[in-house]
């Protein structure tokens, strides 16, 4: 708050730190987030050029899907006790978390989309995640970690129209319907989540292989393993450690770890400030990484923000500075990322799903509440039934017309 404070001075506004505080306290955070939704817009459009041209040399991420987007939340880092009404807490004490928030982060731009705050911060944010979902297309992926899992979750999210990803948690039983492959540690399978009174209402995939000495299990909605193959499941799922890099540059290279105020409206205005700033930051770096040809994580972010401060005083486009001398300074380097290997499966190996595959069953959910009048047992038609049924009629006349070459070849004569 004071390095605010003293920038206004520098710049020739005559006023008090106190005033500042209480401005910002007064205006509340909502100019500043109108602010980050038009700010992002215009990055999102300056980018798309880049972007196009830079998947017309490489495969572009989940090529199914309308966006890819990271779900998780962000606890804010404990206030001071240097106010009355706090000094009676210990120190880390939950009651001095200034709350937490519930983000959406676009994997593909490297942009954060929208965000919810809650102010305590030992509430639950499935919810407001829920009210983030408003702002996806349909056909959006989600990634997002275990504080996400659960079966009825996952349905909505189905019913909705997304696709997801999500790590296996321990001890979640299945009921196996259909095996498209396996062999030793690897599968790849249709299941119905939940064996027991408590079970999920579609039919999803599992998947599972070995890397190394770890053994790396995984749930989606995308049921055709022609569509999303093991290989790709991996390297998507381990991009949902794009966000949790994003809200480390928020507190690391942006100062969020030290929140200026317990009063919910400025803890806002720092928040949007701060991202306001990651948008601008983090579309440079998307922008050196695509005219550079590498990928994004290869582009030192805090390396970055040291340097173009300098190229922008040499000229008008830092930019194009960066790409040229990147190497050399050690912003462009590999990336240190882990890389997970996936085995390739190929289409010929899978079994096809048959026919008759019941895609959906009535659902149980934990919380239900068992005066609920009843609902009808009728079956319903799974959202992507349809282009399974289309996938697997097109396989079988591949497969009968390779057939029917086969016997039309003359055989040999003895």
């Amino acid at each position: 708050m004071r390095a605010v404070w003293r920038l206004l001075v520098t710049q020739g506004y005559a006023v008090g730190d106190q005033a500042v505080y209480k401005r910002l306290e007064e205006e509340g955070w909502q100019p500043l987030a109108r602010l980050f939704g038009r700010v992002s817009q215009i990055l999102a459009q300056w980018l798309q050029p880049a972007l196009q041209a830079y998947h017309q040399r490489h495969a572009t991420l989940a090529s199914f899907a309308s966006d890819v987007v990271a779900l998780d939340e962000m606890y804010l880092d404990q206030v001071k006790r240097r106010l009355p009404i706090l000094r009676h807490f210990q120190k880390g004490d939950l009651e001095l978390l200034p709350g937490k928030l519930v983000a959406l982060f676009d994997v593909r731009l490297q942009q954060w989309r929208t965000l919810e705050y809650i102010e305590k911060a030992t509430q639950n944010g499935r919810e407001q995640a829920k009210a983030l979902l408003n702002s996806l297309k349909a056909g959006t992926l989600i990634l997002a970690d275990l504080g996400y899992f659960g079966f009825e979750w996952f349905d909505q999210l189905t019913e909705l129209g997304y696709s997801w990803i999500s790590r296996v948690k321990s001890y979640t039983t299945v009921v196996v319907e259909h095996t498209y492959y396996e062999a030793g540690d690897t599968f790849d399978r249709l299941v119905w989540l939940g064996a027991r009174t408590i079970h999920g209402k579609y039919l999803v995939r599992q998947v599972q292989f070995r890397q190394g000495g770890q053994l790396r299990q995984y749930f989606t909605n995308v049921c055709d393993p022609t569509v999303l193959p093991i290989a790709e499941i991996a390297r998507l799922y381990a991009r949902r450690w794009d966000i949790e890099l994003a809200f480390l540059t928020l507190k690391r290279e942006l100062g969020l770890h030290l929140i200026w105020s317990s009063k919910p409206a400025v803890v806002l205005a720092q928040v949007w400030a701060c991202l306001i700033i990651a948008q601008v930051l983090q579309a440079i770096r998307m922008e050196v990484a695509l005219r550079a040809q590498v990928d994004v994580f290869e582009v030192s972010l805090p390396l970055l923000l040291q340097a173009l401060p300098q190229w922008d005083l040499q000229g008008p486009d830092g930019i194009a500075k960066c790409v040229r001398q990147g190497r050399r300074l050690g912003i462009i380097r590999p990336s240190t990322r882990l890389s997970i290997q996936a085995p390739e499966i190929l289409p010929e190996q899978l079994i096809p799903l048959p026919k008759d595959t019941l895609l959906c069953r009535q659902p149980c959910y934990r919380h239900k509440n068992p005066t609920q009048k009843a609902v009808s047992l009728q079956i319903e038609v799974h959202p992507q039934r349809d282009l399974l049924v289309a996938i697997l009629m097109q396989r079988e006349a591949e497969v009968t017309a390779k057939a029917s070459i086969v016997k039309s070849k003359p055989t040999p004569q003895s």
